[in-house]
């Protein structure tokens, strides 16, 4: 599933980001204080590692959005 959900990242549009974003904005903030998800973003233009731990929190996203979707089917 891992590389799946990368190869989804990567070719995700920026509306498919942000509404995944608005999934995980508030955890991100309550496990990084101080720290928002944008300022992650930025960092993860240019930083690789940032880049890795932006696409693990997609991930986190997209599983949520999955498992909100089988709930209510």
């Amino acid at each position: 599933m891992t590389g799946e959900v990368h190869d989804f990242v990567s070719t995700a549009n920026l509306s498919e980001h942000s509404d995944l974003d608005e999934l995980i904005t508030r955890d991100y903030a309550l496990t990084h204080p101080g720290e928002t998800l944008d300022d992650l973003k930025r960092r993860a233009a240019f930083d690789p590692y940032d880049l890795g731990l932006y696409r693990d929190w997609l991930a986190v996203a997209i599983r949520r959005r999955a498992a909100c979707r089988n709930l209510s089917a």
